[in-house]
């Protein structure tokens, strides 16, 4: 499963995107949710917690917390943005 992160996504990770291994994730089972995956992503980058929003696609359609996510999938997190 590939992550693809912008804005401060990006900056509070430090890299533009992360990957997660087809099987566990730390010896874990890989997140099936959409929901799921953004608790694993909160416990391991706690800054994410403080965003006001963080909308997700997966496979360029934004997807709810019920959606089911595979490891073949391409996840965006996309933070709140502001124009101007």
């Amino acid at each position: 499963m590939t992550i693809l992160l912008f804005g401060i996504t990006k900056d509070i990770v430090g890299s533009p995107t992360l990957s997660f291994p087809t099987s566990s994730v730390s010896g874990k089972r890989m997140p099936n949710t959409v929901k799921e995956l953004k608790v694993y992503l909160g416990k391991t980058y706690p800054e994410l917690n403080k965003l006001s929003s963080l909308a997700v696609a997966v496979n360029n359609a934004y997807a709810d917390d019920d959606h089911i996510i595979n490891s073949y999938d391409e996840i965006a997190l996309i933070p709140p943005v502001s124009g101007g």
